[in-house]
């Protein structure tokens, strides 16, 4: 059986108003009485109709769409952040166009799928993007706003934490409690949160005078776990383990806990994101506050000023450390 199409022409008709009225009640943002858009809405119910939102677009020239593009969608804070972004955009009138990209540097049919639906801005947050592509999306009139980082060499508006400075406070608490065996586990080094959270952290340590130990890790629980337990069985206890992001820190966390190491009386734990997980009473796990859902309107406040293609802004912002079980 062929779905029966219900026009806006019919819902006008019904609602006894123009077409073009119809089309503004439907239009985020459009100017319209409430008496109007409650006469429009009840015909549009009665008759069962949705309006076309790609037709729209062809018409309007404004698709409403936002692409999203994010790699590491198993690390709960990438999860929580997808979540506020569907829920923050979808309050301006916008719909997100997610797209999982499987690869470390996003690729050109992942771009062709943003060019088809005609998006009127990408977000990127832990994928990478060559500049080729940005410049293909620019000639586009398409701007890339990055997520949780930034990229010097790229043209783009970004808005991250203050990784430098929120890991040089991570720093000085480790200073002040007089730790001197300490260890740092890192994230994915191509990246900037990661570079920067090593960079605040040593050298401010290194001004005092303390030395850190560098475990390369990649952001994942598995690599952290296998780190730390490998580092306990070659005869290794440090004092303090700082990892670059929560899932790193929970890692090292359980293969302490599995070597029967002491949390925080023998070796204390920080991470940072304080994504969910980390606030649970097994873990209690001490770490840096990242202010998520401020980053996130700071994005959409770029999506929706009229500057967002022509001026570059970088922003970024504190955050602060939370003290639970893992640190004394």
């Amino acid at each position: 059986m062929v779905k029966k199409v219900v026009s806006a022409m019919q819902v006008a008709k019904l609602a006894n108003v123009s077409q073009s009225t119809v089309s503004r009640v439907f239009t985020p943002g459009a100017s319209v009485s409430e008496k109007t858009r409650k006469k429009v809405l009840e015909a549009a119910e009665k008759l069962n109709y949705y309006p076309n939102a790609l037709a729209r677009g062809l018409i309007t020239k404004k698709t409403n769409i936002v692409g999203l593009a994010m790699k590491d969608i198993q690390n709960p804070f990438y999860h929580e952040v997808l979540g506020l972004f569907s829920k923050k955009l979808r309050e301006k009138g916008y719909f997100v166009l997610f797209v999982y990209t499987e690869n470390e540097e996003i690729q050109q049919d992942e771009i062709n799928h943003f060019l088809e639906y005609n998006v009127e801005a990408i977000i990127v947050t832990d994928a990478l993007l060559s500049s080729n592509l940005v410049e293909q999306l620019r000639k586009n009139d398409i701007p890339v706003i990055l997520f949780n980082r930034y990229e010097k060499s790229l043209q783009c508006n970004s808005v991250s934490s203050d990784n430098v400075y929120a890991a040089r406070k991570i720093a000085d608490y480790v200073y002040q409690k007089g730790y001197k065996d300490i260890f740092f586990i890192t994230g994915k080094t191509n990246t900037s949160t990661s570079r920067d959270r090593q960079k605040g952290f040593t050298e401010f340590l290194k001004g005092k005078g303390v030395n850190v130990t560098i475990l390369e890790g990649d952001y994942t629980y598995e690599k952290s776990f296998c780190l730390t337990k490998q580092m306990l069985e070659d005869g290794y206890k440090p004092e303090v383990i700082f990892g670059a992001n929560d899932i790193t820190a929970l890692g090292a966390m359980d293969a302490l806990k599995e070597k029967n190491v002491r949390i925080p009386e023998e070796t204390a734990i920080i991470g940072f994101d304080d994504i969910r997980m980390s606030s649970w009473p097994n873990y209690a796990l001490s770490t840096w506050v990242q202010p998520v859902e401020e980053m996130v309107d700071e994005v959409i406040n770029i999506l929706l000023s009229s500057d967002k293609r022509e001026k570059q802004r970088t922003i970024k912002l504190k955050g602060h450390f939370i003290h639970r079980k893992t640190t004394i």
